[in-house]
This record gives C-alpha cells, structure tokens and sequence, in this order.
C-alpha cells in the first residue's frame, strides 16, 4: 500500500482564535503578545503585510501598533488549548491514524485512501474544520512527513493551491522543482547548526540535500540526517506516532507581572505552578520521583543585585498528588530563597516520571493517607474539567495574586470559564 500522509496546520492559530469570537476582526491586523505582554509572538497575515515582526518586543513596535490601527492580545492559553482540542477532534473524523504533532498542527495517515481525489478530500477537510471550529487550516499531502511539511509549505504562500497541495501524483522532476525553492533551514529536523554545516559545505536547497551522498550525510549528520533524506527521497522514515510519548520532563514557569520580594508571594507563585505541573502529570497518567524549584532575578537588570539558584529533592516515593507536591517544593524554596532581592521568575519542574500502573509502591507507604489523597485530587479535578480550571484551588495559591504575569489585553476565557461564554440576547420585537 503506498503511504501517503497529510500534514494539516492551523492558520496564524493564536490570532485565528481571536477571531473566531470576535468576527468583526476579520480582515483586520492582529498581534498576540508572550508573557507578561512582552514580545510579539503571533500575527494575522495583516500584520504581517504591515511589516510587523515576529519576537519584537512590544514597545519598540507601538508606531507600528497605532499607525496601522493593529489589535493586541494577551496570550490566552487555556482559549488556544480548548480550540486546539476541537480542531484535534474534527480531523479524527477524517481517518483513524492521527498524530497531534504541536498545538496548531497534525498528521493525518491517509494510505488507506489513495483511490480518492485527495485533493477534493483535502478540501473537504479544510471546509469542516473551519466550519466546525472557525480555524483556518492549511493542508499538505505527500509520501512521507517531511514532503508533506515542504507540500504545506507552498500550500499556505500560493493562492493557486486553495489551501491545499497534494504532490503524490507529481513526478520527481515536479517534486525537485519545489525542493529547489526550500532553503535548508526550512527543512523539518535541520537545526541552525546542521544548517551552518551544510551550507558551508554547498548544500544550500533542500534540493541540494537530496542528492547528497549517503556515506557523507550519515558521517557528519548521523543517522538522522540520513533520515531526511530518505524523506525527501520519498522513502517514508518517520512514522506516525499516533500515541503521544510521556514527557520526561515537566516544567511549569512564568516571569512574575511585577518584581517579587517576600517569601510569602513566592510560595504562592511556586505552588501555582507547582499544581499547573502536577495536572499535567496526572493526565499523562504518571507519577514523579523528583521535584525541582527555581528562582531568578532580572538578568536583563545588570544594576541590580543578581542571584539565582535551584534545589533538587527525591521523594521518599513517587506520586501525582498537588498536596504532596505543594509541601515539597515549599521546603525547596526555603533553601534557596534570600532576602534583599528582586526576584522576576521562578518555577518547578518534576522528573523521574513513571507511568502510574507500572510503579514499583513502597512496602510501606500508608496505603490509606495515599488512597484518601488520591481521591482528594480526583474530585478536584473532575471540579475543575467540568466547571472551569481553578475553580477549586489549594489556599497556598493565594487569592489575589497581585504577581501574576501582565496581561493587559487577555481576551476572556470563551470556551473554558462559565461567566465569560457569549451570550446572545434577543431584543423584544417592539411594533
């Protein structure tokens, strides 16, 4: 059966988000900024048209901002995660084999349907998910992942293509055409540094790295180099990976909106992100052995008194639960905390991650504490899916959070927090 797969990627997503509850914006330019408002991390075409660049911070582009009457958002995250999750579940009605690859992309497996039009398909695909979740999408259909990356690619710049390019009809010779166009720093898995290193050895075009030697590419860019170019072959080399692999690693972390000086705000800060962190466990279905915080001053502030550190700490056993965690990232913090700063981020990362069911206990762990905690943070969880996240919160958190990151231009939360859905009221018919 000839592989065939589809790389389908969202529009501009932060700022096609925007949009879809706020249709008068379409058309219009649109900027998202990162945290704390800082730089400019998302843009319509718009904006894009205007000249506006991508990571600029947001203060050296306000003549921009006001001589093109640009709307500014705040990154709204729990918005972009909902949205994504229903593009994510329109495309499965479209094939069983699915690989969510980031937030606004996925790969479709469609090599059980080369006796259709693909193209006709990749715009019935389109169509639905604008129509079912107002997301623009732009599709590529090719042979392996990474011509379907090159096919999205030419995809989204030609207008001629509506949106979607489907090459596994083209001859090679048609295929090279593209590939000459594709500079190497384009290329799905070529780093800066593979880039450096092609390019000073004349490999300029993801063309020119097609035909490169075998012996040559597999000496100086591993097996994995050796892998693209079996891509660009057409030899199919990466497969789908319809399950998504357990993180290593989880990080939770934010640049404080203002800086921080007391141990008492940090504690909140730490066991907010301490329980963003310990959700993002639980839905992996994995427990963590270790836990890390960490504190940093402004390194951008070089007149200020600097000072950063960080401390590791082993649980006695591995778990899930936010209390535990709360109350072990607060005694981490203790040990690296120092007065007379002014702290502008901090955070916990949890490791040694294992998956629930496979764990080892520990002969003698008090079975009924963990049992009563475990059913604890099942409840608070169901709370917080149902009705909207943080609706039940530990009191470490704190309630106000005066240092909670800026964003002063965050769109509400539409889809995620019941008093901020859109409510349409009809006028009462007056003869």
């Amino acid at each position: 059966m000839k592989n065939i797969v589809a790389l389908v990627d969202c529009n501009n997503f932060y700022a096609s988000c925007e949009r879809v509850f706020r249709p008068d914006l379409e058309g219009k330019p649109i900027i998202v900024l990162s945290n704390n408002d800082g730089c400019v991390v998302a843009r319509s075409n718009e904006a894009k048209a205007f000249g506006m660049p991508f990571g600029k911070p947001v203060f050296k582009a306000e003549y921009l901002i006001k001589k093109y009457d640009i709307y500014v958002f705040s990154s709204n995250y729990s918005l972009y995660g909902d949205m994504s999750h229903r593009v994510m579940q329109t495309l499965e009605q479209f094939s069983p084999d699915l690989e969510i690859y980031s937030i606004d992309e996925a790969f479709l497996g469609l090599s059980g349907f080369a006796d259709r039009d693909l193209t006709e398909y990749g715009w019935t695909i389109k169509n639905t998910v604008t129509s079912w979740t107002g997301i623009p999408v732009t599709i590529g259909i090719a042979e392996t992942k990474t011509l379907a990356k090159v096919a999205n690619c030419f995809a989204k710049k030609s207008k001629k293509y509506n949106g979607v390019l489907d090459i596994t009809s083209f001859s090679e010779h048609e295929i090279d055409q593209f590939l000459k166009k594709v500079d190497v720093s384009d290329i799905w898995g070529v780093g800066w540094q593979y880039e450096k290193l092609l390019k000073r050895n004349n490999f300029h075009t993801a063309y020119d790295l097609k035909y490169a030697p075998d012996k040559w590419v597999k000496k100086n860019m591993t097996v994995m180099g050796l892998t693209i170019v079996f891509e660009l072959r057409g030899t199919p080399s990466i497969n789908l990976e319809e399950v998504t692999p357990h993180k290593k690693e989880i990080v939770s972390s934010r640049s404080f909106g203002r800086p921080v000086e007391t141990l008492s705000e940090m504690e909140e800060a730490v066991a907010t992100y301490t329980t963003t962190a310990a959700e993002k466990l639980r839905k992996q279905k994995c427990l963590a052995s270790f836990i890390q915080v960490f504190v940093a001053t402004n390194r951008f502030k070089p007149k200020e008194p600097q000072y950063s550190n960080a401390y590791m700490y082993e649980l006695p056993e591995a778990t899930d639960s936010t209390a535990e965690f709360i109350s072990y990232a607060h005694e981490n913090l203790k040990k690296i905390y120092r007065e007379g700063y002014l702290y502008k981020k901090t955070g916990v990362m949890l490791s040694g991650i294992v998956e629930r069911d496979k764990y080892q206990l520990n002969l003698f762990t008090e079975s009924y504490f963990r049992s009563r905690n475990r059913k604890l943070t099942h409840i608070i969880d169901n709370i917080n899916e149902k009705w909207g996240s943080d609706t039940l919160h530990y009191a470490a958190t704190g309630i106000k959070k005066p240092w909670m990151m800026k964003r002063a231009h965050k769109s509400p939360h539409f889809t995620t927090q019941w008093d901020e859905i859109q409510v349409v009221k009809a006028e009462d018919n007056k003869k």
